[in-house]
């Protein structure tokens, strides 16, 4: 591990709030849900209806075009609901716990000794499947597929984002049992992304590959752009580091276990730690009583401020979210606006007199300082783009869906979180995640 791949390009953003490394396990949520719409390009097939009893570990709804991928109970429980939205699309499936209600029962077994059709059988029987997602295009893998290689970050570099290092801390070894199983479906390697003082350096059956630099050096997507990027025709799968204890869990255990540690950040927090709850809780499980100003305009997002998703206390959490962040709103008129000196305002383009103070955090808001403008050429996106990739002109052909350029200039290797601080820069205003999925969603439709 002598080599290190150092990325200059990139921006690290200081925002106040970081969380404490305390960790505080809540008692299990008096409900927790399963979202189809964390899922890009699922069409969901309900298993269950309100009134049904399940465990944890039983299917609650599965893939139309792929039956053998089910999604199932984070906790056991009765079915209290089944909430659509428009045209009786599935927006999610609500389990009332019941601690009582157990865990199904799957093979207890060392992955080592088993083969790769039995790891794959015991990952789609027990719902862990859909944490390991591919590229292209950043959706759930197909089990039909075969990986040229599997992706693992161990480190995250976006915005206050948990540090994985700490949430690994003590179980190591279950995640070595995950690592294992996973070796099993690839002919290829597994690459594990390390950053300096990593605690997986003496991770076995995975080639470490370590990163320094700034944001996004932390992004799996970068990272396979260095070591071995995604050409027309490959598929490489991606898998993230809490998802692998999931699976480590469940070779050693013969259970699911869908406990999960959430960093709770943001400079509207009154204490940012980590807690233990689960999968799908409420975001109330995690802000209820920690917040600053009760009766404020806060902004609450499930994941971080880059790429996470608006929520609502009620709302329940993103799938593949290890983080809440709580920010201010932010939608007030300030007076001057950009005509003042700037000195407790965080810039990209170094424009204010913070500069001078480089380690400085800052309390940030949801505001845009303006609206959408011309999509024009300015160089903003190279500059914290850390990928021989033509952002602008990427951008463009999807608006266009143009299938051909999109190929041509690197859609195969990216998806929303690689281009997020694109967005974050962008004088222009442009919604460019979006944009990008909406080129992703066309590549699909047209190629498969």
């Amino acid at each position: 591990m002598s080599e290190v791949i150092k990325l200059r390009k990139g921006l690290d953003i200081k925002l106040k709030g970081s969380a404490e490394t305390v960790l505080e396990t809540l008692p299990v949520p008096a409900t927790v849900a399963l979202k189809p719409t964390d899922f890009p390009g699922l069409t969901p097939k309900l298993s269950v209806k309100p009134g049904y009893e399940v465990k944890a570990g039983d299917a609650l709804f599965y893939d139309k075009y792929h039956p053998e991928v089910v999604f199932t109970a984070p906790f056991g429980g009765k079915v209290a609901s089944v909430n659509r939205g428009e045209r009786r699309r599935i927006l999610e499936v609500v389990i009332e716990t019941d601690n009582e209600a157990g865990s199904a029962e799957f093979k207890k077994a060392n992955p080592g000794s088993l083969s790769a059709h039995e790891v794959k059988e015991q990952l789609l029987k027990s719902g862990l499947w859909p944490f390991i997602k591919r590229r292209p295009y950043g959706i759930i893998a197909s089990p039909q597929e075969k990986p040229k290689a599997i992706f693992i970050s161990s480190f995250d570099t976006a915005p206050l984002a948990p540090d994985y290092n700490f949430i690994v801390e003590g179980q190591l070894g279950t995640f070595q049992t995950g690592i294992n199983a996973l070796e099993k479906l690839t002919d290829g390697k597994v690459f594990l992304g390390v950053s300096e003082k990593s605690v997986f350096t003496n991770i076995k059956n995975v080639e470490i590959k370590q990163f320094s630099g700034p944001h996004p050096a932390g992004n799996v997507g970068i990272q396979i752009h260095h070591i071995a990027p995604v050409n027309k025709g490959e598929v490489v799968w991606t898998v993230n580091p809490q998802d692998v204890l999931f699976m480590g869990r469940l070779f050693e255990t013969g259970k699911v276990d869908f406990s999960k540690v959430f960093a709770v950040t943001g400079s509207e927090v009154e204490k940012p730690k980590y807690f233990q709850t689960m999968l799908g809780a409420p975001v109330s499980t995690l802000t209820d009583g920690r917040l600053k100003k009760v009766n404020y305009k806060q902004r609450l997002i499930s994941g971080n401020v880059l790429t996470g998703t608006r929520v609502k206390p009620m709302n329940y959490l993103g799938y593949y979210d290890s983080q809440v962040t709580v920010i201010p709103e932010g939608d007030e008129y300030e007076l001057f606006g950009w005509a003042t000196p700037g000195i407790d305002k965080f810039s990209a383009s170094k424009t204010f007199f913070s500069k001078i103070f480089p380690k400085k955090e800052y309390e940030m808001n949801a505001n845009l300082h303006g609206g959408e403008r011309a999509f024009v050429l300015s160089n903003q996106y190279e500059k914290v783009l850390p990928m021989d990739i033509l952002p602008v002109f990427l951008l463009k052909s999807c608006l266009a869906d143009d299938i051909d350029k999109m190929e041509q200039l690197g859609i195969y290797e990216v998806i929303e979180e690689d281009f997020a601080l694109c967005e974050y820069v962008c004088t222009s205003k442009i919604k460019v995640q979006d944009i990008l999925r909406n080129g992703i969603n066309t590549m699909i439709k047209e190629l498969g």
